[in-house]
């Protein structure tokens, strides 16, 4: 796999050799332990926005450096919005919170088992999925923020969906809609560092698939239910979720095989348009 760009991990790595400091002496300036220091720059360990001030003073970072990195810090703080408060606000503010979280990672996982991932919703999938929940004018904002989260698509970021088949054949919106759904995910599959998967209904399995949940990286997990969203960065819990990840694609369909699942799915729904 190509080194992902991950802004955070790669701009501190970078900073610490510019500084011309080890790991083992960028720990001891800083007040870190050498194994934090490795972790942040590897993309496991989420540094505490204090923690990534004392990096910046020890290398000497500019001041404009200092703010942005420390910005990207508290934007994957651990934290839970309700959704009230996302209707409240607008649905377009978690949209522009997870693309920020998105900018910030390198590598970026997604498993969905009951819907399209939002990074690869076409226009009228993203209008079905919200039209009864939100204002006209929110409405036309949120999915602005959420076609605008899908150019990172064409950057040099690592991009790994995993769907079961029932989210193809959750009908959103009509089967016309979900005929050019498909054919996005199909598309977008083309990308050298976009991989699709999907786990067939015929496909015997030994792990159950409970909610959706993307990893970036391996510092951040972020998960909805019907009361709230999630980001968590514990770095306990981010394993737990990595080896589910890894239990769960055992039993996926990667490539060729993928896109032919997600063609006859499209067919059948050409069927009943």
């Amino acid at each position: 796999m190509r080194d992902p760009t991950n802004k955070l991990s790669a701009t501190l790595r970078q900073l610490r050799k510019d500084a011309g400091l080890s790991g083992i002496e960028a720990a001891r300036l800083a007040g870190l332990s050498q194994s934090k220091i490795s972790r942040t720059e590897t993309g496991t360990f989420m540094p505490t926005p204090e923690q990534v001030e004392a990096l910046c003073r020890t290398y000497k970072a500019s001041a404009s450096t200092r703010r942005e990195l420390v910005r990207m810090a508290r934007e994957l703080r651990e934290d839970r919005i309700s959704a009230k408060t996302v209707l409240e606000r607008g649905g377009w503010y978690l949209q522009e919170r997870i693309g920020r979280i998105e900018e910030i990672a390198g590598r970026i996982r997604d498993i969905a088992p009951a819907g399209v991932p939002g990074l690869l919703q076409t226009r009228d999938y993203v209008r079905a999925l919200f039209g009864r929940s939100l204002s006209p004018d929110d409405l036309e904002r949120t999915i602005a923020a959420r076609m605008g989260r899908q150019r990172l698509l064409a950057t040099e970021r690592e991009f790994t969906f995993l769907l079961a088949e029932g989210a193809l054949r959750w009908n959103m919106g009509s089967a016309a809609v979900m005929v050019d759904q498909l054919g996005r995910l199909v598309e977008e599959s083309q990308r050298e560092n976009v991989h699709l998967g999907v786990i067939p209904w015929t496909t015997p399995v030994t792990v159950p698939l409970l909610h959706t949940f993307t990893i970036y990286d391996s510092r951040a997990v972020l998960f909805g239910t019907q009361s709230a969203t999630a980001l968590i960065t514990d770095p306990q819990e981010v394993s737990e979720y990595e080896r589910h990840w890894s239990e769960v694609e055992s039993f996926v369909s990667y490539g060729d095989e993928a896109r032919a699942i997600v063609d006859r799915v499209a067919d059948d729904y050409r069927s009943i348009t």
